[in-house]
């Protein structure tokens, strides 16, 4: 399946410049939608997978799919202040800024194999500091798998000593 074709681009979007990668014409179709949760699972392959991290917030749409699939848990990561208990941070930089994403504490157990997820890989900056906090947790990162690369922003640079997949490439 080409899942190009379900990619819509949407210029200047969210500010003059960009150009968004919008995938709710895959999310809408229920075949494209199953088939692309399958070829995500196959770039994960046969590795053990304990829990699956999805990043606010389109993580949430492949993650827990991803999660059921290999029968793993899904953990949330949250810009600051969504999650209901207590909580571990991380700052990360933007280009017009900080901001911060947090992680139950009780989460992930020391050695629980890793399974990170999110829709876009663009600059790295949030795949970086989701990858600090499993790190903190003492979650082994088994894989950083992504849905869309936009290849020029070369956000896999920040993600140096890790495996990354992705499904496609922009």
């Amino acid at each position: 399946m080409d899942f190009n074709t379900y990619i819509r681009d949407i210029k200047d979007f969210p500010k003059e410049g960009i150009v968004f990668k919008d995938i709710t014409p895959l999310l809408k179709d229920a075949k494209a939608l199953n088939k692309a949760t399958e070829a995500l699972l196959k770039l994960v392959g046969d590795k053990k997978i304990d829990k699956v991290v999805g990043m606010e917030s389109r993580g949430f749409f492949f993650a827990p799919l991803l999660a059921s699939k290999l029968e793993a848990g899904f953990i949330p990561i949250r810009k600051a202040g969504k999650l209901p208990y207590k909580t571990i941070a991380e700052v990360y930089t933007l280009e017009y800024g900080e901001d911060i994403l947090e992680i139950h504490e009780d989460a992930i157990e020391k050695g629980e194999r890793i399974l990170i997820h999110d829709d876009v890989l663009a600059t790295g900056g949030t795949a970086e500091a989701v990858g600090k906090l499993i790190a903190k947790m003492g979650g082994e990162i088994v894989e950083f798998n992504f849905l869309i690369e936009l290849d020029f922003l070369k956000g896999r640079d920040k993600l140096k000593g890790y495996e990354v997949q992705s499904l496609l490439h922009y």
